[in-house]
Formats: C-alpha cells, sequence, structure tokens
C-alpha cells in the first residue's frame, strides 16, 4: 500500500507521541484527532507501515522502560504504576509473556548489587589477551 508523504510524517509524529513519556496520557483516539486522522484509518495506517498497532507499540515502549527500571532495583509495584499500568497482576502477566520472566525474577538476574566493586581478571587470563590470534602473528624464535 502507498502513503502519501505528508500521511507518513503525520505517522511519524505519531509514533513520537506514542513512545514518549511525556505523552502518555494521550489516547489513540486523541493523538488520531490530533494529526487530523480518523481513528480507523490512522491504526489501520499505522500498523500497515509500523507493523504492529498503536496500542501494540506504545505497550512495548512501557514494558522496555519497566525492564530498565527493574535493572535499576526499583520495587516492582512502584515500576508498574510509573510506567503506566493500573493493575499489578496485569502488568506482571504481560511482562512474563513478553521478557520470559516474572518482573521480580527478571529484577533478581539482571540488578548490578550496589556494592559490586573492580573486577579483577587471573593473570592467566590477561595473557591470553596477549597471545596471538591467528599463526601469522606468531613469531617464532
Amino acid at each position: 500500500m502507498l502513503i502519501a508523504p505528508h500521511t507518513f510524517r503525520r505517522l511519524v509524529r505519531a509514533r513520537e507521541l506514542l513512545v514518549n513519556d511525556e505523552h502518555d496520557a494521550l489516547t489513540v483516539r486523541a493523538i488520531a484527532v490530533q494529526l487530523r486522522l480518523s481513528p480507523f484509518h490512522f491504526i489501520r495506517q499505522f500498523a500497515a507501515v509500523y507493523g504492529s498497532t498503536p496500542h501494540q507499540l506504545r505497550t512495548r515502549a512501557r514494558l522496555e522502560r519497566a525492564k530498565r527500571l527493574l535493572a535499576q532495583g526499583a520495587p516492582v509495584t512502584d515500576v508498574c504504576f510509573e510506567v503506566g499500568f493500573s493493575s499489578l497482576g496485569s502488568f506482571s502477566a504481560l511482562f512474563t509473556r513478553w521478557a520470559g520472566a516474572s518482573p521480580t525474577r527478571y529484577r533478581h538476574l539482571v540488578q548490578v548489587p550496589k556494592n559490586f566493586g573492580p573486577v579483577t581478571i587471573p593473570g592467566c587470563f590477561g595473557l591470553m589477551t596477549q597471545a596471538p590470534r591467528n599463526s601469522r602473528e606468531a613469531v617464532t624464535l
């Protein structure tokens, strides 16, 4: 399907509004009105260009933001409400389906301990970085 350039620019603007946290309160209908498109036409054309509906894109952006907050050690309940979900149960179920682990488990898997110091590399591994990568680099004595 061919889309007129001005319509494409509108869809790019809509995508920016959907993934931007500042405009999270805007509904899909409000964005469509702002772009002077009917909601149904907007959803149909958006899905044709981006491969997902505006709602799916916004949900994915919220879950990506939730992953970042959980990795920083934020509590699951706070993350749930921070990213725009109103139900902890629906957030947890959707996050588990999307990320493959519950929010709590994900946080434990990716969170770096605060008292984590510098990493020490044993000498033998340090010497391996000095080894030639292939036989052409090896120097014969």
